[in-house]
């Protein structure tokens, strides 16, 4: 018997924005059974060019993993290659719509092997939560965040930082090849959880308390619980389109063994 069973979801909510420009699914693989893939996308680029980009990087990620086998490649080399496509593709859009589209993306795959790869570019967000406890979160790809490697500003300070909204690693820029981080965590366990979500999101809440509200709650649960407390910590302000995924591992039920007695019959 498996020591897990994946439980997951997607959820998002428009905000105060005129159009939902985020894009969020859940995949398996037709070529590698056991795989699964949660991706995100955070699109940008004004009217309907954003959700043109994100609605490319979610298609995108869909043919390749359709197409995955660990016999033929490897989940990083898969990643890449989504990253190289994506980027390409949305630039094609971009010209034949006469639109600057562009957009941040995050992709996690569980494997059967009891490994999460995952691989992001821009400011969307994978958590890693160890039960109730917060393991890690991918390093956001923006200006504030060079500030902070630099030491010319705190991690308090850059939250509301003017320039937050600056990226400096994108799907789909003109002027910048854009390059995907891998992660990966082995030794997978029952009560690991990650939570992959747009800036919408995470901009509301600390590590703490995500790693509560999905470690309490089944996926669908926790996702209501987040969405409705990051709309009431957005009030007064024009808050951005709010999407997330969750990938919960849990303890699979027992079997319950049944020792009743039931009748028997035979041929005389």
């Amino acid at each position: 018997m498996s020591q897990y069973k994946i439980e997951a979801g997607t959820a998002q909510h428009i905000g105060d924005r005129s159009e939902q420009q985020d894009r969020a699914a859940l995949f398996s693989a037709p070529k590698a059974p056991g795989y699964i893939m949660a991706v995100l996308a955070d699109g940008m680029g004004g009217r309907s060019g954003g959700s043109l980009a994100a609605e490319q990087v979610i298609r995108t990620a869909k043919q390749n993993f359709d197409l995955f086998s660990p016999l033929t490649e490897t989940v990083e080399d898969m990643l890449k290659t989504i990253t190289h496509e994506v980027h390409t593709l949305i630039k094609l859009t971009g010209f034949s719509a006469e639109k600057q589209p562009h957009s941040t993306m995050v992709a996690l795959v569980i494997t059967p092997d009891k490994s999460a790869i995952w691989a992001h570019v821009g400011d969307s967000r994978l958590y890693r939560f160890s039960g109730p406890n917060f393991a890690e979160h991918t390093i956001d790809h923006s200006y504030v965040e060079q500030l902070i490697s630099q030491g010319k500003l705190s991690r308090s300070e850059a939250k509301n930082h003017k320039l937050s909204n600056i990226l400096v690693n994108v799907l789909g820029s003109a002027n910048n090849e854009p390059y995907a981080v891998i992660g990966r965590h082995d030794g997978l366990k029952s009560g690991d959880a990650f939570l992959l979500c747009s800036d919408g999101l995470w901009h509301y809440f600390s590590d703490a308390e995500l790693g509560a509200a999905i470690a309490m709650n089944s996926p669908r649960q926790a996702s209501e619980m987040l969405i409705k407390k990051a709309r009431e910590r957005a009030a007064g302000t024009v808050a951005d389109n709010c999407t997330l995924a969750i990938v919960k591992l849990v303890t699979p039920p027992q079997e319950q063994r049944s020792y009743t007695v039931g009748k028997m019959r035979r041929a005389v």
